[in-house]
């Protein structure tokens, strides 16, 4: 009889053993499912703020004059904040965005934006709507990434 029981308890420690290691791998995918599709929105954000901003710097360029264009972006990605950066050195301009708070070195995502212009400014999403204000420098296209409270 005592051998009976003890199968019983060694059964039941490989279930829960099994079960703990089934709760953990689907909690895994779940986490790795849902950082996946706030990244792909973060990109897809990025993109569409990359592609205003080369309208705004064409129309600047084209017509000689200057633009604000206002953005309404959300307010976070599923349940995180994120923040976009516009850079540039002397051969590219890119918009680039992360999520957190505060400004990091390393960027999670970059988007290029294909002519030559001066960027410039940052847009953090708990700071309410954003804004693009592009002008000329002389001639060089000039355009800054504010947040709609003023330049930040």
């Amino acid at each position: 009889m005592p051998s009976i029981v003890a199968s019983y308890i060694y059964t039941l420690v490989a279930l829960t053993a099994v079960s703990a290691l089934l709760l953990y791998s689907l909690n895994s995918y779940a986490y790795t499912l849902r950082n996946t599709a706030e990244a792909d929105q973060l990109q897809s954000l990025l993109n569409g703020v990359a592609a205003k901003a080369n309208e705004v710097l064409t129309l600047v360029a084209t017509t000689n004059s200057s633009l604000t264009v206002y953005l309404s972006l959300p307010t976070s990605i599923g349940n995180q904040y994120y923040w976009i950066r516009m850079r540039n050195d002397s051969s590219t301009a890119w918009v680039e965005g992360s999520f957190g708070e505060i400004f990091e070195d390393k960027t999670d995502l970059q988007v290029v934006i294909p002519c030559k212009a001066t960027l410039s400014g940052h847009f953090v999403s708990t700071r309410g709507q954003a804004m693009l204000q592009g002008y000329l420098n002389g001639s060089t296209p000039q355009l800054n990434l504010a947040s709609a409270g003023g330049l930040t």
